[in-house]
């Protein structure tokens, strides 16, 4: 077989061994050992951190680098192991923060020395849109839960300020999704109600019946809700400029202030 150049797979300024890089892995065989459970893994480096627990089959491994840890969850996901098909995901990350209100000064580069001072992060990252602009939002990762804490409690108790402006961030828990793997058919759990909901194969529903009747009210539902959320939109945004506009002006005249004393003394 060939072997893999490790260092390659380190995108510049990425850190090495994060969370990013740690994969769950389910339905292990009871018996699996630790040595037959690194085994699996040795193409793809030295692994830092290794735990299994047999009783409920599943184990957990930390590779070097993100794309190792892709490339191993590509190769070994659904190969069986003692006849049971292996499934492997990526681990939540259970020290993410959603940060908002960000400047569109501020880089990921800011992002990351910003909080650090709560502890050491291992990836801080500004969202753009399509066009590379800032959306407002980021996203900070820590090594460890104790600092995550730390950024939300102090963030929420103060008013914390990356740059000139005195508008601070707002922090939270960040959310979790697994938006690659999806929910296969293998995997749903075929309880009564799945029967029962899966009797009728996708279909638009025939005007002039029961389901026509309530599907247009669902969707009438729908409707307003989107049209409530805009106009909530349209007024947090009208409140934000009006703020921004007095901020504007009480600066201006703080300055005149300190002028006008500047020039007294």
């Amino acid at each position: 077989g060939f072997t893999i150049d490790i260092k390659s797979f380190l995108k510049p300024g990425e850190k090495s061994y994060t969370q990013r890089c740690r994969l769950f892995v389910g339905n292990l065989p009871t018996d699996i050992t630790e040595e037959d459970f690194k085994r699996l893994f040795e193409r793809y480096g030295e692994p830092s951190e290794v735990f299994i627990n047999r009783d409920r089959g599943f184990g957990f491994i930390r590779l070097e680098s993100r794309t190792l840890a892709e490339i191993a969850k590509a190769e070994l996901d659904g190969t069986i192991l003692k006849s049971r098909p292996l499934r492997i995901r990526f681990a939540t990350h259970g020290a993410a923060l959603t940060v908002k209100n960000l400047s569109p000064v501020v880089s990921n580069e800011l992002l990351e020395q910003a909080f650090s001072q709560f502890g050491p992060v291992e990836r801080a990252v500004v969202v753009v849109d399509d066009r590379g602009r800032a959306t407002g939002k980021g996203f900070v990762e820590f090594a460890a839960k104790p600092p995550a804490r730390k950024a939300l409690e102090r963030c929420s108790d103060g008013a914390f300020l990356l740059t000139t402006t005195p508008r601070p961030v707002v922090v939270e828990p960040m959310e979790q999704f697994d938006d690659e793997d999806g929910l296969p058919e293998k995997l749903m759990q075929k309880t009564q109600q799945y029967h029962k909901e899966r009797e009728q194969p996708p279909r638009f529903a025939q005007p002039g019946t029961f389901e026509f009747e309530y599907a247009s009210r669902w969707k009438a539902l729908d409707e307003m809700e989107k049209q409530q959320r805009e106009q909530v939109d349209r007024n947090i945004r009208e409140a934000k400029e009006k703020l921004e506009a007095e901020m504007e002006a009480a600066r201006h005249e703080h300055q005149l202030m300190l002028m006008r004393q500047g020039k007294i003394r």
